[in-house]
């Protein structure tokens, strides 16, 4: 157990700025028997001596009291930084943990490493990439400082910045008799079978979003990828379905694509990046929360102010 208090630390190091014990009294205002005693007892701590006292209260460092005092120095100045509110604090100094969702990543992942790269370049960031439940987990556990992501599945112990309004679509082969339609309604695709990304609450999402209409969406695939969705479709196994809008036109598989707007304006998502309401963002992470909800240019999105 450490008996050392930061106090004695204190009143040694000031005996040995000030030469002392009345001239380290003065400066910090305490008795002279006061700070006696507290070096007498760290002394006696370590067992060995700090200073040669001297007749006239002079006190001179041992050989092994320099360099104590010089280590106690830079310890109470550190403690000093650490709680002083003004100062650059630990947070600063560590990497900043920002979560992103699987399906968004591969686009807005990138560009945000690269906006804050050259707006705060002295902030270190860590990348943690993963589903819904993954991500609020990290985020709620404080594991997270914040995260990139749908607004589903989150409740009220999550603070909320929208950054942008994402419509759902369909994903058709070229050759698919919707792929030249442009636009299609929920309604026109509950007939036909669909293929959806299987990530948990994303799936319920999409398939909620045809029942409150009282349809009956007919899934045949749940790919376990966006990508994979896409690679189906455009292979002719279903249509696709999702919010995020890759810009490519090509499956991975180089299957051309067709992109189909959903006319029911109703199923827009916000993109948001989620806190925690329980531990709210400190002001320097609030600065970089505040850059990356300035950046512009999420493929398929309305940015929200």
């Amino acid at each position: 157990m450490l008996s050392v208090t930061l106090r004695q630390l204190e009143y040694a190091v000031a005996i040995g700025r000030h030469g002392g014990v009345v001239a380290a009294a003065e400066a910090l205002r305490i008795s002279q028997p006061a700070l006696s005693v507290a070096v007498a007892q760290l002394e006696g701590h370590l067992g060995r001596p700090l200073f040669v006292r001297r007749k006239g209260s002079s006190f001179v460092p041992t050989s092994f009291g320099r360099g104590f005092l010089e280590e106690a120095a830079d310890l109470l100045a550190a403690v000093e930084r650490l709680v002083d509110p003004d100062a650059v604090h630990p947070e600063a100094r560590r990497p900043v943990v920002i979560g992103c969702f699987d399906d968004l990543a591969p686009m807005v992942l990138a560009p945000m490493l690269l906006h804050l790269r050259s707006r705060r370049p002295d902030v270190a960031v860590s990348i943690r990439v993963g589903g819904f439940e993954m991500l609020s987990e990290e985020v709620r556990c404080s594991r997270i400082d914040f995260a990139v992501t749908y607004d589903l599945g989150l409740d009220e112990s999550f603070q909320r910045r929208r950054i942008a309004l994402v419509s759902p679509h369909a994903v058709v082969a070229h050759d698919h008799p919707l792929a030249a339609r442009g636009v299609v309604t929920l309604a026109e695709l509950a007939g036909q079978p669909l293929v959806l990304a299987d990530q948990g609450l994303s799936v319920r999402h999409m398939i909620d979003l045809f029942r409150q209409r009282g349809l009956s969406p007919r899934v045949v695939h749940r790919a376990a990828s966006l990508e994979t969705m896409r690679s189906m479709a455009g292979n002719g196994l279903g249509v696709g379905l999702s919010y995020t809008r890759p810009a490519a036109l090509h499956s991975y598989d180089g299957r051309p694509l067709a992109i189909l707007d959903i006319a029911d304006d109703a199923a827009a998502e916000p993109v948001i990046i989620a806190t925690s309401a329980l531990d709210p963002p400190s002001p320097m992470m609030q600065e970089l929360i505040e850059e990356v909800a300035a950046m512009r240019g999420l493929p398929g999105a309305v940015t929200a102010g």
